[in-house]
């Protein structure tokens, strides 16, 4: 079995994750290289890295458990006191949504590889400002032109993004980011507090088709297609041992971004409530990733529950650190970007330190993602339109970093004050590509979002009686 990719591409990849963990890998290429495309011979050397141990002198210290993150993280505001009236609170929710998924659209047809990663020896921000420029449209002020000059140099858009371009876009169209939202709805609805990793595998099986899923959730997709049986739904006793091979077996994809854009639907239903929507985002994103991969949804996750009491980013950036790790590679990273964005007079500059700074993960990696959007963020100062386009601006996972800084700027400013040309062409419509989502009022999925926020408050309140 190999998944997303071929096997041959697994185990090296394999490779760079265990280098990144902390285990030395000397000698792993050369032996990689001799084994050809033979799969027995490929199979044995993943089994010698899965054996390799983190180094002792390796400087972070990353758990995946929920108890040991928490024995790590810093000092926090865990929950805020929230006097909103439920007019403000529906407009946070509706805001949310909106920033969301105008962000994501806005992002959408810029996932390529040229965009994401660079070409022609040039960095992918630099290649999404030339294809503003070549139309005309830089700064971004709106969503991405259809057509640019910046296509004589061999750019082009992405072609499952045709519907968010600028001359197209009338509604949210499906992407894996709206997916995992309505997905982290629909499970709070049915199942409230009462779920763990394994619901979140047998959601995903009868929710998601196989080509819906990505890169690690495509691995921990099939490895639980191999632990679990279709006869009976009851989780095996042995459940927590399975999880550990689920999320890892042939999974060198476990510390990246895929975890960090599901963050959303459960940090709604926790708003004001950071360490309980870092807890939800834990179960989620356990199913799939360890350590980093983990932490990039927690910290995702505490940010926009924060949001919707806080405004000021840099308190919202430090209430997502305050879930995570202080010894992770993410908090660090973090950081780090943080101290680029206060001295960063303008985009341009930023998004270029950062991807300085960070090129040296993967395009989707959890923690330049994140780097980049908790720089986008404290940037902006609570600038929708400056936010969302800095983090587009930045490359790498466009659609992603653009719908994660909108779903916090939206949740801290509400609905009411976002800009009109991001929110008025998506019409109030959503296209999910899942049955009861396709479409729907956006409007509809806030005021589900505000009863289940207010159905786990409660929920909540009665089991720490």
């Amino acid at each position: 079995m190999a998944g997303w990719d071929r096997l041959r591409q697994l185990v090296r990849l394999e490779i760079v994750q265990r280098r990144e963990e902390g285990c030395s890998v000397d000698g792993m290429e050369e032996k990689w290289r001799a084994c050809g495309e033979d799969e027995a011979k490929l199979t044995e050397l993943y089994r010698e890295l899965a054996r390799l141990e983190v180094s002792t002198d390796f400087p972070f210290e990353e758990p995946s458990d929920l108890t040991g993150i928490r024995r790590l993280r810093p000092d926090g505001p865990r929950r805020y006191e929230a006097d909103h009236d439920e007019m403000t609170w529906n407009d946070r929710f509706l805001g949310a949504w909106l920033g969301r998924l105008s962000g994501c659209a806005l992002g959408k047809p810029l996932e390529n590889w040229a965009m994401m990663s660079g070409s022609d020896g040039r960095p992918g921000w630099r290649n999404v400002q030339l294809w503003f420029e070549g139309a005309d449209a830089y700064p971004i002020r709106g969503y991405v032109p259809e057509r640019s000059r910046a296509e004589s140099l061999g750019l082009s858009l992405a072609r499952w993004g045709s519907a968010s371009t600028r001359e197209s876009i009338r509604f949210m169209e499906s992407d894996d980011d709206v997916r995992y939202t309505v997905l982290g709805l629909l499970m709070l609805e049915e199942r409230g507090l009462n779920w763990d990793s394994w619901d979140i595998g047998k959601l995903w099986h009868s929710r998601l088709a196989y080509q819906q899923v990505c890169t690690a959730e495509t691995q921990a997709y099939l490895n639980f297609a191999q632990t679990t049986f279709h006869a009976g739904g009851e989780k095996p006793a042995d459940w927590e041992a399975r999880l550990a091979w689920v999320r890892t077996h042939l999974n060198p994809y476990r510390e990246w971004i895929g975890a960090q854009i599901r963050a959303d639907g459960f940090a709604y239903g926790a708003a004001g409530h950071p360490e309980l929507a870092a807890e939800l985002a834990w179960r989620d994103a356990s199913f799939s990733h360890v350590k980093n991969g983990i932490y990039g949804e927690m910290f995702v996750a505490a940010m926009i529950a924060a949001a919707f009491v806080e405004s000021d980013p840099e308190k919202i950036v430090a209430a997502g650190l305050s879930e995570i790790p202080a010894t992770s590679r993410l908090a660090a990273d973090v950081q780090r970007a943080i101290e680029i964005a206060r001295s960063a007079e303008e985009p341009l500059e930023l998004v270029e330190r950062i991807w300085e700074a960070f090129k040296h993960y993967d395009p989707v990696h959890t923690n330049n993602n994140a780097a980049l959007v908790a720089a986008s963020l404290i940037h902006a100062n609570g600038d929708f339109d400056k936010g969302i386009t800095t983090a587009v601006l930045g490359g790498w996972d466009t659609d992603c970093n653009g719908a994660t800084v909108g779903s916090i700027l939206g949740a801290s400013l509400g609905a009411r004050v976002l800009p009109a040309q991001w929110i008025e062409p998506l019409n109030d419509t959503l296209h999910a590509d899942l049955h009861g989502f396709h479409p729907i009022a956006i409007s509809e999925c806030a005021r589900r979002s505000y009863r289940v926020f207010r159905r786990l408050r409660e929920e909540a309140a009665s089991l720490a009686d």
